[in-house]
């Protein structure tokens, strides 16, 4: 039962993601944070697929994961490959989709669809590797707060996009992340149990 749920949450989870990223952000040329946001980057600049380019991308955080953390391997492999598989299954939606919104509604309705993407995946235990393992390596070695490390790596990516394209990337994409990321906390967020009241004892 619990493969099961992996199995289920995964593929939903990388629906998600996969239309997040091809029905609203390609279209504007928003970011995401991580390894993605590079993909994404590679993808405006020179059309490369998102999918294979995220894959090609994690290699080296994937042989890092292997040699380090071997258990993360394991957790974030299947998600990255069927992520990456519908990314560039989905991606023709980017081209032939008749949505037209502005691209502050998009850039949100992207964010939700990639934090809930990314929440039902982690709230299975399931990841797409990327750059989260990267920012543990650098904390653990520098002994600095791994979330800390997390924004600074998602920065300096968004930062770049906002060099090379332009400052509507740059914004849009920071609202983006900021959606995504509460997105996810909210479907991660788990109810503590109910405690039961204990009969009074004279």
């Amino acid at each position: 039962m619990l493969l099961f749920n992996k199995i289920v949450a995964t593929i939903a989870g990388s629906m998600l993601l996969a239309i997040g990223i091809n029905l609203f952000l390609i279209p504007y040329n928003i970011l995401d944070g991580g390894v993605i946001g590079i993909a994404l980057i590679l993808n405006y600049l020179w059309e490369a697929n998102v999918g294979i380019t995220f894959i090609l991308c994690s290699i080296p955080i994937l042989l890092l994961a292997w040699f380090q953390y071997r258990h993360f391997f394991f957790s974030s492999f299947p998600g990255m490959l069927i992520s990456s598989l519908f990314i560039d299954l989905f991606s023709g939606i980017s081209h032939s989709s008749s949505l037209h919104i502005h691209p502050v509604t998009s850039s949100i309705i992207g964010g939700i669809f990639m934090g809930v993407g990314f929440g039902i995946m982690l709230r299975n235990n399931i990841s797409t590797g990327g750059t989260d393992l990267l920012a543990k390596y650098i904390a653990d070695k520098l002994s600095v707060n791994v979330g800390f490390t997390i924004f600074i790596l998602d920065g300096l990516i968004i930062t770049l996009g906002g060099l090379l394209f332009s400052p509507r990337t740059f914004f849009l994409s920071i609202l983006t992340i900021t959606i995504g990321g509460i997105s996810t906390g909210i479907c991660c967020y788990r109810r503590p149990p109910r405690e039961v009241p204990v009969p009074w004892k004279a």
